[in-house]
């Protein structure tokens, strides 16, 4: 039952891309150890590693083990796979500080106690440890050149060019599969489809060095329905760290889902079961309008990545910004998200209308160029204080929660303003 419940799970969810034959069977024989890659050679994972990392997560509740392998020390190389051009070596410092980062992403998602607990592991463990003439002679005999030249990871840089650096990836991976084989009987590596290659040396190099079998399972590469790479924004990536995307930004990308991919996505980066997931697609289907899907799946995944807190800060800036929300409903916790999404300004006195107005004046596009700006809007009734109409006789504004006071411009020109 293991091996159908886990495969059967990520069929119907459109996340099983290849396997080989005997993974089936392999699964059937008890629990099974698998692990995944994270490379890092960026401070934070991004929602384009959600679909490997979630593979882990459905290998879990099927009662097996995951291990997630940081790349502490393949990251100093690179993997060649799905790159055009060369890219930057990371140095050491860097390398170990984005690693120790990712593992706390990757707590969100895995659980590290009980019979299917999961581990972390970095494979600078090892790797940094190999000598090159012992590394060429145990590992690099066991592969010709020819056979790594078929591998699509290399065949698509061989026009371009590609360094020996790179090159040599393929052999690094294989060899985290072997030790990991060793080490914590690790008989299963998933990843994207583009590591097939990589992922079917370290099967090969399990079975001649220690004559015993290993498998693979890997996941689509996702694409948007408009044909646009999946995660990438005008903005550029999205990150699971807050600091780099924030919580509502976050929120937002998944909110803004094309209509076509809203299904697709509950099935890849949620846990909701089969019945609610069909629902909400026949409800997008009827009300699109609603877009009752992509809420689902904005709460969903936004929850796991930042927790439930962040999630209704996020739905409140949402009301706000495009629901027209009463502003004296927001809590404190929305208007600190707040300020990191519109702009931010200090005022002397923030329970005197004139000098929150003073606050914004000249500064920004869409707020005030001047005082007789700021006076003229004021008269045509267009200036709003925390939701309330600025009138020429106003003499005072209650600030929220005691510190904020959020100004709206027109229709949807906003500022928040505090005392710093």
């Amino acid at each position: 039952m293991r091996s159908q419940a886990l495969l059967d799970e990520l069929t119907w969810r459109g996340l099983l891309f290849q396997q080989t034959a005997e993974v089936g069977e392999a699964l059937d024989r008890g629990q099974t150890t698998a692990y995944v890659g994270f490379d890092p050679t960026a401070p934070s994972l991004h929602i384009g590693n959600l679909i490997p990392l979630m593979g882990l997560v459905h290998l879990q509740r099927a009662g097996h083990r995951p291990i997630a392998l940081v790349g502490g020390g393949t990251g100093l190389i690179g993997d060649p796979g799905g790159k055009s051009i060369e890219r930057p070596l990371a140095d050491h410092a860097t390398v170990s500080s984005n690693a120790a980062a990712i593992r706390a992403q990757l707590e969100r998602f895995l659980d590290f106690s009980g019979a299917s607990a999961a581990r972390m592991v970095d494979n600078a463990e090892w790797l940094l440890e190999l000598r090159a003439v012992d590394f060429m002679r145990d590992v690099g005999k066991h592969f010709t050149v020819n056979y790594m030249l078929q591998k699509e990871s290399v065949k698509g840089r061989m026009e371009a060019g590609i360094s020996f650096t790179e090159f040599s990836y393929m052999l690094l991976q294989a060899y985290d599969f072997l030790e990991l084989n060793r080490r914590y009987g690790v008989t299963l590596q998933m990843g994207g489809s583009d590591q097939w290659g990589n992922i079917t040396a370290g099967i090969e190099l399990i079975r001649r060095i220690r004559s015993t079998e290993a498998h693979a399972i890997t996941f689509p590469l996702v694409m948007t329905s408009a044909g646009t790479k999946f995660g990438k924004t005008e903005s550029g990536a999205v990150w699971l760290d807050p600091t780099l995307t924030s919580p509502y930004k976050f929120y937002q990308f998944w909110i803004n889902a094309d209509d076509r991919d809203a299904g697709r996505y509950l099935r890849f980066f949620t846990l909701l079961p089969r019945a609610d997931v069909e629902t909400l697609e026949a409800a997008a289907g009827e009300h699109p309008e609603r877009r009752d899907a992509q809420r689902a799946l904005a709460r969903e995944v936004t929850a796991r990545v930042h927790g439930n807190a962040a999630v209704t800060a996020a739905e409140e800036v949402s009301g706000l910004l495009f629901g027209g929300a009463d502003p004296s409903t927001l809590s404190i916790a929305a208007l600190e998200a707040l300020r990191g999404e519109i702009p931010f300004f200090s005022a002397a006195r923030l329970d005197d209308p004139q000098s929150v107005i003073d606050a914004v004046i000249g500064e920004g596009e869409a707020l005030f160029k001047s005082k007789g700006d700021a006076k003229r809007m004021v008269q045509q009734g267009g200036v709003y204080l925390n939701g309330q109409r600025v009138e020429a006789e106003m003499t005072a504004v209650a600030p929220l929660h005691g510190r904020y006071v959020l100004l709206r411009k027109g229709a949807r020109n906003y500022a928040l303003i505090g005392k710093g």
